[in-house]
C-alpha cells in the first residue's frame, strides 16, 4: 500500500511538472539553411551542437515553406506569426507597393530614429508593417507584459519581425560594429548594450584571420577553394585564409556579416542579453529570438558548394554547442525550450548545373523588364508597365484608362508575350490568384504570398533552377523544394526525442508553440499544428 501511495504521489508530481511552462523559449533561425546541410556535413559536426538537438530532441525532416517568395523578411514573419504573407503583409524584403506607388522595405518606419552608434537609415525600423501578431506578442499578452521578449540578429528584419509588436527590445548589427535599435523600443539603449558596444567586441574577430576550422581534408563535401562558381569577397579572390583586418580597413565593420564570426559575435551578444536581462530567471516565461545571418551572406556570395559555407556551418555547430552549454548552466537543462529552423533554403548555382549538362541559365532581370517595356510600346504605343520586381508586374492604370484600354485584355496580351520566354513556367493574373482553388500547387504557393493591396496585376513563375541572379553564388525566392525545404528541430523542455518524415508547413510552428505554452494563438494563423511534440 505504501509503495502504491508513493507511486501515486510521484505520478501526481510528474503531471504537475508536465504542466509547468519553460522559463525561457529560444527561437533560432539560421538564414538560408537547407535541411540537406544537416545530412551533408553530419560526419564533421560535434556531438554537442546540431547533433545534440537532433539526437536528444525532435527532428522534422520534411519541413517546407508554403508560399512564394521565399525571402528573409517573409520567412521570419511566417515562422513567428504562423501565417503567410497574404495575411501578415510581409510580401518581400523590399517590394513595389502599388497602394503607395513606391518601393518599401519590410521594416521601414519613418516615424522612428536610430538609437545607438548607427547611421540614420539603419535605425529607422520597426514592426509597423507586420499586420498580424506573433507568438512572441501572444506571450507578452498572456503574461500581462511580465514575460520579456527580446529579438537579436545581424539583420534588422531578422531581429524585428520575430520579436513582434510588443517586444521589450530588438537589436541588430550596424556597420559601425555596434548593436543598435530604434525609438520604437525606447529612448536610449540599455546600459549593458552600451557597454557591450563600448568594449568593441567585434574587434577581436576583425583582428584575426578566417582560416579553416578543421583540417582541409575534412572539407571533401565541398568543391575546391576558389572554384569558378564563387563570387568575390569584397572585391578579393575568395581563397583561404582571409585577412579580416585588411577586409575591415578597406571597408567597415559590416564585413563581419559575411564571415562565420558574425554568428560568433551574435552568440556573444545573445548570452549577454540572457545574463543582463535576467531571462529565464523566474517562473514567468521569457522569449529570446536569435537569427544567425552570416550563412546567408556567405551563401549568396560564394554558393552552397563552397568550402567557406561548409566552414561556416562547422563553426556554427560549435557556436550552438557553446550556447546550449550556456543555457544548461544559466537557465537549467529542463527549464528552456529551443527550436531551430531557417527562413528559407537556397538554390544550386546555375552555372554549376549548366556545366554539368543541365539545360538551365541565369535570367537577366533588367533585360526582361526592358523587353516588357519594348513590347508595351510596340503593342500600345507607350510603356504601360509601371514596375517589375519580385516576380510581380504592375501596370500603369492611369495610362490604361487614358488610352481607353481594357485591363483584362492587357493582362491577357502580356501573358501571351511572357509565355514565349524560355525561362517561364507559369503566369498568373491577380484574378486567378485571388480565386485559386488549390488544384494548382504553384498557384496556391503564389496565392499564399500575395496581397492584392500591395502586389501586382501579374505574377510570373520561372522554371526550376532558372535564377534571376549572376553567374556566381546563389539566391532563393521560388516555391521549389530547393528553396522551401528547411530544418526544424525542437529540444529541451517537454520534448520527447523522435523524428518525423511527414510533410509539414512552416506556419505550423507558431500555433504549436502557442498550444504547448497554453496561450492564445497568433491572430492570423490557420492553427494547423505539429501534433508530434504536443502532449
Amino acid at each position: 500500500m505504501k509503495k502504491f501511495l508513493v507511486f501515486l504521489a510521484f505520478t501526481y508530481l510528474s503531471c504537475i511538472n508536465a504542466q509547468e511552462k519553460p522559463k525561457l523559449v529560444v527561437g533560432i533561425v539560421v538564414d538560408q539553411m537547407k535541411m540537406e546541410y544537416l545530412y551533408r556535413f553530419s560526419n564533421d559536426f560535434s556531438e554537442n551542437g546540431f547533433k545534440r538537438l537532433m539526437n536528444k530532441g525532435f527532428t522534422f525532416h520534411n519541413m517546407h515553406y508554403n508560399y512564394m517568395p521565399t525571402y528573409t523578411g517573409p520567412g521570419h514573419a511566417a515562422v513567428y506569426t504562423g501565417t503567410t504573407p497574404s495575411v501578415n503583409g510581409i510580401v518581400g524584403n523590399t517590394w513595389f507597393n502599388k497602394a503607395i506607388g513606391k518601393d518599401m522595405y519590410c521594416t521601414d518606419d519613418a516615424d522612428v530614429i536610430t538609437i545607438g552608434n548607427g547611421t540614420e537609415s539603419e535605425g529607422k525600423m520597426s514592426p509597423k508593417n507586420l499586420l498580424s501578431t506573433t507568438i512572441t506578442d501572444e506571450l507578452k499578452l498572456s503574461t500581462n507584459f511580465k514575460g520579456k521578449v527580446i529579438g537579436i540578429s545581424l539583420k534588422d528584419r531578422g531581429a524585428i519581425l520575430p520579436a513582434g509588436h510588443f517586444a521589450d527590445w530588438a537589436f541588430w548589427y550596424s556597420k559601425t560594429g555596434s548593436f543598435i535599435s530604434s525609438t520604437f523600443y525606447g529612448t536610449t539603449l540599455p546600459d549593458w548594450v552600451s557597454k557591450f558596444n563600448e568594449e568593441k567586441n567585434y574587434e577581436k574577430y576583425l583582428n584575426t584571420k578566417w582560416e579553416l576550422f578543421k583540417p582541409k581534408e575534412v572539407y571533401n563535401e565541398s568543391l575546391n577553394d576558389n572554384n569558378p562558381y564563387e563570387g568575390k569577397m569584397f572585391k578579393k579572390t575568395p581563397f583561404f585564409p582571409y585577412n579580416m583586418k585588411e577586409m575591415y580597413e578597406n571597408n567597415d565593420a559590416g564585413v563581419l556579416r559575411s564571415t562565420p564570426f558574425g554568428n560568433n559575435l551574435l552568440a556573444d551578444f545573445a548570452m549577454k542579453a540572457i545574463e543582463k536581462e535576467n531571462l529565464g530567471k523566474d517562473e514567468i516565461t521569457d522569449f529570446l529570438t536569435v537569427s544567425f545571418s552570416s550563412t546567408d551572406y556567405i551563401g549568396h556570395l560564394l554558393g552552397p558548394r563552397s568550402i567557406e559555407l561548409q566552414d561556416a556551418y562547422l563553426r556554427l555547430d560549435q557556436t550552438i554547442a557553446d550556447f546550449l552549454a550556456y543555457l544548461d548552466k544559466t537557465v537549467g537543462k529542463n527549464n528552456y525550450l529551443v527550436f531551430l529552423t531557417a527562413d528559407h533554403a537556397g538554390a544550386e548555382n546555375v552555372t554549376y548545373l549548366k556545366d554539368n549538362k543541365y539545360d538551365v541559365s541565369t535570367i537577366n532581370s533588367r533585360k526582361f523588364k526592358n523587353d516588357l517595356e519594348a513590347f508595351s510600346k510596340e503593342k500600345y504605343g507607350e510603356n504601360i508597365v509601371l514596375d517589375y520586381s519580385n516576380s510581380n508586374i504592375f501596370f500603369n492604370k492611369e495610362l490604361i484608362k487614358i488610352n481607353d484600354l481594357d485591363l483584362d485584355e492587357v493582362k491577357k496580351t502580356f501573358k501571351e508575350f511572357i509565355y514565349k520566354q524560355k525561362f517561364i513556367r507559369r503566369v498568373y493574373t491577380d484574378d486567378e490568384i485571388l480565386n485559386a482553388s488549390g488544384s494548382d500547387m504553384y498557384l496556391k504557393f503564389i496565392a499564399n504570398g500575395y496581397d492584392p493591396i500591395q502586389n501586382g496585376e501579374l505574377v510570373i513563375l520561372e522554371k526550376p533552377a532558372f535564377l534571376e541572379y549572376g553567374a556566381t553564388g546563389t539566391t532563393h525566392g521560388s516555391p521549389y523544394t530547393y528553396d522551401t525545404h528547411v530544418p526544424l528541430l525542437f529540444y529541451g523542455w517537454n520534448i520527447t526525442p523522435g523524428k518525423s518524415y511527414d510533410k509539414k508547413e512552416i506556419t505550423q510552428i507558431a500555433p504549436t508553440l502557442a498550444l504547448k505554452l497554453k496561450i492564445t494563438l497568433p491572430n492570423g494563423t490557420e492553427a494547423k499544428v505539429l501534433e508530434e511534440i504536443l502532449d
